[in-house]
């Protein structure tokens, strides 16, 4: 079949990467890509939120599955706008309808959600600049460090965690009146810190069934031991050491299935990855996040551990038949590390050439941010390139990673090289 991918991102080019390798797959298009899928693909100078133009794409190229990579366009509701068109409404899509995408696209609809159906999560309110002092007063009745998000899509840079009250209350100010994010701080969610071990469970779901995917715990600091700003991740982890069979249980228990039966009482009929970001405290699972789509770098560690045919599982999530298929998960451990240029996640330069690429051994490098002018290639992002190992623990998948990070060299290069060591830790 053809299958068209969107976005331009590591994830995207760890989708095609595993699409590519599917016989099911007869040619593959990504929109726009980068230059790692461009090697894999044929890359398509549209934007994932030009609908029109990916339509007439899909109509013109006889498109039969179409992957959405990232949040933007599910949010903005693309898989509604191909539902409503006579031309488009039986090709596939993996992603939810726009309500569904309220899942990641509303921290309150995701917080109201959770406590209808009794999941697992930190104790929230939701305030607008017409209750801002309320706002204030609630922030006073918590104990530090305190927790603002805005409400919508913010790029990963919506969540604030601060340690003093009084700037606290001054920052979500800051997010009412002046719109510190944007249309997405027009509500702030205000939760309970909760302190624990984050990490990730991925679901697909074709609205009736599910399958549970590769946990994966990502590094969202730049600088190491968790420290600094925050980034769209540093480097990934699969499968983490502490989520266990038990554990895994109760996640399945307590989250993922009254999630999937509150989605049918909701009447949404969602059909794709729910990410659960969580956090462990103690050993019991609370959600401290939804997202709609596969994570990034996540997907980077989880895809080269499934072993299953990924068009295939694809095809029955699309057409309700997951209930079917058998996935194959690999016990090897999958470690990213994740190169990115300098002064991200503030200002950074694109175009500095990237060299050693043909270098490294033992590594499946996916693109993140790259360009490519044959026969160079060049940054074109924040993030730039996830150096992805497999090994029989982590120091082992750490190893190749660390050395591929090493050996590829461009200007202002920087890596943390601390990623996964908190694992490696002896328990206490």
């Amino acid at each position: 079949m053809n299958i068209l991918i969107l976005g331009s991102g590591g994830r995207e080019h760890a989708f095609a990467w595993k699409i590519s390798q599917s016989p099911l797959c007869k040619k593959l298009y990504v929109a726009p890509g980068n230059a790692g899928t461009a090697e894999i693909a044929e890359n398509i100078d549209i934007s994932v939120n030009d609908f029109s133009k990916i339509a007439h794409f899909v109509i013109k190229h006889q498109i039969e599955l179409v992957l959405v990579g990232p949040e933007d366009p599910l949010v903005k509701g693309i898989r509604d706008f191909f539902a409503e068109s006579t031309h488009l409404k039986d090709v596939k899509i993996i992603g939810p309808d726009k309500q569904g995408a309220q899942l990641e696209g509303s921290k309150d609809f995701a917080k109201a959600f959770m406590s209808k159906y009794q999941i697992p999560t930190a104790a929230y309110a939701t305030f607008t600049k017409k209750n801002l002092q309320e706002g204030k007063e609630y922030l006073s009745t918590l104990k530090p460090p305190y927790v603002l998000k805005a409400d919508g899509l913010a790029g990963g840079k919506g969540v604030v965690i601060l340690p003093e009250l009084d700037k606290a209350q001054e920052t979500l100010q800051d997010m009412l009146l002046n719109e510190k994010f944007g249309e997405a701080s027009k509500q702030v969610v205000i939760e309970e810190y909760l302190d624990g071990i984050e990490l990730s469970v991925f679901v697909l779901t074709d609205g009736q069934d599910y399958k549970i995917l590769p946990s994966a715990k990502d590094y969202k600091r730049i600088g190491e031991g968790d420290t600094g700003l925050n980034t769209g991740g540093m480097g990934a982890i699969s499968p983490v050491p502490f989520a266990d069979d038990a554990f895994i249980k109760k996640v399945e228990d307590k989250i993922i299935k009254p999630t999937i039966e509150g989605l049918k009482n909701e009447n949404i009929h969602y059909v794709g990855f729910i990410f659960i970001g969580l956090m462990n405290i103690n050993t019991e699972p609370y959600v401290i996040e939804y997202n709609v789509r596969m994570g990034d770098p996540e997907t980077q560690v989880v895809l080269p551990r499934l072993k299953s045919d990924f068009v295939e599982l694809l095809q029955a999530v699309a057409e309700g038949r997951l209930a079917r298929i058998t996935l194959e998960i690999d016990p090897l451990t999958a470690t990213t590390v994740v190169l990115v240029s300098g002064g991200y996640p503030e200002n950074y330069e694109k175009g500095k050439n990237i060299s050693g690429l043909g270098d490294v051994a033992e590594v499946i490098t996916f693109h993140a941010g790259t360009s490519q002018e044959p026969p160079h290639i060049f940054t074109n992002g924040g993030r730039v390139l996830a150096l992805t190992g497999l090994g029989n623990d982590i120091r082992d998948a750490l190893t190749k990673s660390n050395q591929a990070a090493q050996t590829i060299q461009f200007e202002g290069k920087y890596y943390r090289k601390d990623i996964g060591l908190d694992l490696m830790k002896e328990p206490k």
